[in-house]
């Protein structure tokens, strides 16, 4: 019998859907990807916590870390303390570092017991307040902060974009001249991070300029400069013409990591181009990798098994479902993944930190219940049905 309840549509009315019901692609045991993909992973928020939610930020510790080990199982990675986790929106550094050394312990118990556990971690100037920074100088004091204390506890970098070096940059020597501090004294090699302004309004003009050709020219010079110290870029400009662009100029060796939510397939899956395979092809860094983790397993799966059309046929569905959970204001994507968490029973609420679950709209959350459906994610189709229902009840509709 099939799962049915009344979801509004966009123009406010109500309609009776009905599940599809298929299970998510699982992926198959034992293989090794061909790409490193990590998910950038969200946090679960402490619902009972006595705090001013939109003033102080509380975490149910085992829950979030629960999640991670999820990811791990599932052979992806974990970029943690990232903007999915709500770094900037709800989640203050005291808490992020709390997050990483969890995060870092956890994935140590994880590979001692159950195979390889990929972590790397945001760094950022984000404990600074940026009305006092006046300087870059304060803006390198900012990210050496950072910096030393998760490399203290042996993390990988993620070194995140800085609203204060966007604030307080005057040219794009400015960034080169904080870029060539943190490369210089990093103890092992980074993850660069370009977040376009649709993700965070702050970031405009990162790199020093507004155009985007001018402002790759800047960043890539500034890997030229040290491709020792450059694992990869990861950039999130929901443009996959200069995403390519890009990774073609890249130096030998340096990996571009797609955070483009948009498409992602086809950048993960790649074009050949060049003699270096970093050339022709995205590695991951995905926020949404978070929402369609079993479908993301599985698709890579296959493609390391050079089964590309089924890479394609259980990826790609899953594209409209993160255009929608990415649409403008983007920067609220999180509300969607974490709604995604809690229809496939990942945790007990819908609450975010921050009370951020209060972003997207019920028409926004019931479009993404459809899209979910059609691309084969809700992993207990009843449960997701229940929890629906409990929602649209909370808004005064009777499902």
């Amino acid at each position: 019998m099939a799962l049915t309840l009344t979801l509004p549509t966009a123009d406010g009315a109500l309609s009776a859907y009905s599940l599809r019901g298929a299970m998510p692609a699982k992926p198959a045991a034992g293989v090794v990807f061909n790409r490193i993909a990590y998910s950038a992973a969200h946090v679960v928020a402490d619902p009972v916590a006595a705090i001013d939610p939109w003033l102080q930020c509380a975490v149910d510790w085992d829950a979030t870390i629960g999640y991670r080990r999820h990811l791990w199982s599932l052979g992806l990675g974990v970029a943690e303390a990232m903007d999915t986790a709500q770094r900037g929106m709800g989640l203050d550094w005291p808490t992020s570092l709390e997050l990483i050394r969890r995060s870092l312990d956890a994935a140590k118990d994880f590979s001692s017991k159950d195979g390889s556990a990929l972590v790397a971690s945001g760094c950022g100037t984000d404990h600074l307040d940026i009305d006092s920074v006046k300087n870059v100088d304060d803006v390198i004091r900012g990210y050496e902060e950072q910096m030393a204390a998760i490399e203290a506890l042996g993390g990988k970098l993620i070194v995140m974009a800085s609203r204060a070096l966007a604030r307080v940059a005057k040219s794009p020597a400015d960034y080169e001249r904080v870029y060539d501090r943190v490369l210089s004294q990093a103890k092992q090699p980074v993850v660069l991070h370009w977040l376009g302004p649709m993700f965070d309004p702050a970031l405009a003009g990162y790199w020093g300029s507004a155009n985007v050709d001018k402002a790759m020219d800047t960043a890539l010079g500034i890997i030229a400069a040290h491709p020792d110290k450059v694992d990869g870029i990861k950039i999130s400009l929901l443009d996959k013409d200069k995403e390519i662009a890009m990774r073609r100029r890249l130096p030998p060796g340096v990996r571009m990591y797609t955070g483009d939510d948009f498409n992602y397939a086809e950048l993960i899956a790649g074009d050949g181009f060049g003699s270096d395979p970093t050339h022709g092809q995205s590695d991951a860094l995905l926020g949404i990798f978070d929402a369609i983790a079993p479908a993301a397993s599985a698709a890579l799966g296959e493609l390391a098994l050079g089964n590309v059309d089924k890479f394609h046929a259980i990826l790609g569905p899953t594209v409209p479902l993160s255009r929608h959970i990415f649409a403008a204001p983007t920067r609220f994507y999180k509300t969607g993944v974490v709604f995604m968490a809690w229809l496939n029973g990942h945790q007990s609420h819908f609450t975010m930190v921050g009370g951020q679950q209060s972003t997207r709209s019920l028409q926004h959350l019931a479009e993404l219940f459809r899209l979910a459906d059609a691309a084969d994610l809700l992993e207990h189709p009843a449960l997701a049905v229940h929890r629906m229902k409990t929602l649209l009840a909370m808004h005064g509709v009777e499902a």
